[in-house]
C-alpha cells in the first residue's frame, strides 16, 4: 500500500494543480511539523524523505523554518530550490547563500549543517540524485521560466 501511495504522489506531483495546492499547504505543513518536532507531516513520512530547514533570514536575522523534501547523499542532505516551478527562487535559498550555516531537523533530531551551492559536475550529480528521489523536479524545472533551480548539499558539522 505504501508503494502505491508513493507512486501516486510521484505521478500527481507533475501536475499544475498539485504545485498550486502544495504552495498553499506549506505554511500548514510547517506548523504541523513544528508542533510535532518534525515527527509528523501532511505529506506522510513514507511518501518522500522530508526535513525542516532552519536558516537565518538575510534581511531580518530571524530564524526561518521551511519543510523540504531531500535526497540523502551519504551523511549529507540534498535540497532543491524548485519553488514549485515558479519564476523566483525560494527565500530559503537566498538565506543560505547569505549565511550557509543552518539547522536540519529530521524526525525530531536537530543537526547543524553547512550549506554549499552545487555547481558544475557536482550539480549534475546531485540533480540526478534529487530527481530520482522526486521525479516531479524535472517538471518544476521545465516550468521555472528559464530560471536555473538551485541545489544545495547540506553537510552536517561537528
Amino acid at each position: 500500500m505504501r508503494n502505491i501511495y508513493r507512486s501516486l504522489m510521484r505521478n500527481v506531483g507533475h501536475t499544475q494543480w498539485f504545485s498550486d495546492l502544495g504552495k498553499d499547504l506549506v505554511p500548514l505543513d510547517r506548523a504541523v511539523q513544528r508542533v510535532s518536532g518534525g515527527k509528523l507531516s501532511l505529506v506522510g513520512e513514507n511518501t518522500v524523505t522530508q526535513l525542516l530547514l532552519t536558516t537565518t533570514g538575510r534581511k531580518t536575522g530571524r530564524s526561518r523554518t521551511t519543510p523540504l523534501l531531500y535526497a540523502p547523499d551519504g551523511d549529507a542532505f540534498v535540497v532543491v530550490g524548485s519553488n514549485w516551478g515558479q519564476d523566483t527562487h525560494p527565500a530559503w535559498t537566498l538565506n543560505l547563500m547569505a549565511n550557509p550555516t543552518a539547522i536540519v531537523t529530521v524526525k525530531g533530531v536537530e543537526i547543524p549543517v553547512g550549506a554549499s551551492l552545487a555547481e558544475g559536475a557536482t550539480r549534475k550529480k546531485l540533480w540526478k540524485l534529487a530527481t530520482t528521489t522526486w521525479p516531479p523536479y524535472e517538471t518544476y524545472a521545465d516550468r521555472a521560466f528559464g530560471r536555473q533551480i538551485r541545489i544545495f548539499r547540506l553537510q552536517p558539522v561537528k
